[in-house]
């Protein structure tokens, strides 16, 4: 996985938009510092280790680490509310001296939705689709191997000439979720952030084979689903289903859409994904894409391109290909 610590320091090539919420709202953040990876809340641009301020304020972490927190988000969530009230108090790390990771390093199940927006459904030749006629499915990507950070850090899947972008809101579940109803199913939702599904088009299509798709071989491969640089509280995003998505290609904006575009809302995938599954605290669910992808126009990405995807809100996640390995 691209976000295993070494203990030498890799300078950050992206830098990093801080995250500027009022005082009563905080982030959580996954640092490397002195070669190790630091589980942090992020205010005003600094990251605070979380067992630190903790350990600051007498209480006890069963988990330093954030995949733990969120395991028992519940009990937690008062816990690091209380935690960032402290922040102040302390210094924090400063971001030019630390290398931001995936927030989540270990999630659990990823799973993706797939061609969930109006119009991302228009530009794959589908113009002028109804929700009625369509039917939400799903596919997964391999959690240890297809998560990384910002940075140098997303590499060309082996073969491939047709490596396409795709920008998605990403919701990670602190609550168990079995059989859901929609009414009831953000109350499952823990944080949201910045994803990039990252696609190998021509390994995706098996035209020749009975199936016609290949899921795994276009989709699941690794260093493909960076996510960050941030988690933020599912409480400080007052509707998931209005929130800007926008990404760029070597500084040329690519896709620009709205949540609102989506033809299931986020409700709605997590209710049907837990009468499928059950959903369990660290799972991350992408909720799809806006129109501006690749494929349609045949233009897809190269080494050595920079990636930049942006969500009102939450924040810039920014990765540069490397070549395959």
């Amino acid at each position: 996985m691209q976000n295993r610590i070494t203990p030498k320091f890799t300078r950050r090539i992206h830098p990093l938009i801080p995250f500027t919420e009022s005082l009563a709202m905080f982030a959580l953040a996954t640092v490397e510092h002195l070669g190790q990876p630091i589980a942090c809340i992020e205010r005003e641009g600094r990251f605070f280790p979380i067992a630190v301020l903790a350990g600051a304020a007498g209480r006890a972490l069963a988990s330093p680490d954030l995949a733990g927190l969120v395991s028992d988000w519940q009990t937690n969530q008062a816990l690091l509310q209380a935690l960032a009230s402290r922040c102040e108090a302390t210094t924090g790390l400063a971001a030019a001296d630390v290398r931001v990771l995936a927030p989540l390093l270990y999630p659990g199940k990823i799973l993706c939705a797939g061609a969930n927006y109006f119009d991302h459904l228009a530009e794959m030749g589908m113009p002028g689709a109804r929700k009625e006629d369509q039917r939400l499915f799903f596919f997964m990507k391999p959690p240890r191997n297809a998560v990384v950070g910002p940075g140098p850090t997303v590499h060309m899947p082996i073969g491939t000439k047709a490596f396409d972008w795709e920008v998605e809101l990403a919701v990670v579940i602190g609550k168990t979720a079995r059989n859901v109803p929609v009414e009831t199913a953000l109350e499952h939702v823990a944080f949201y952030t910045v994803a990039i599904d990252f696609s190998a088009r021509d390994h995706n299509r098996a035209p020749e084979t009975f199936y016609k798709l290949d899921w795994v071989a276009g989709k699941a491969n690794d260093t493909c689903c960076p996510l960050g640089p941030r988690l933020v509280p599912a409480s400080a995003i007052a509707d998931p289903q209005n929130l800007g998505l926008k990404l760029w290609v070597n500084g040329e904006l690519k896709q620009d859409g709205r949540s609102s575009d989506m033809i299931f809302s986020v409700a709605e995938q997590i209710a049907t994904a837990s009468r499928i599954m059950t959903l369990d605290p660290g799972d991350v669910l992408l909720t799809g894409t806006p129109a501006g992808v690749g494929a349609p126009k045949q233009t897809f990405l190269k080494v050595g391109d920079q990636v930049d995807a942006e969500i009102k809100g939450i924040g810039r996640l920014s990765v540069t290909i490397q070549p395959a390995r």
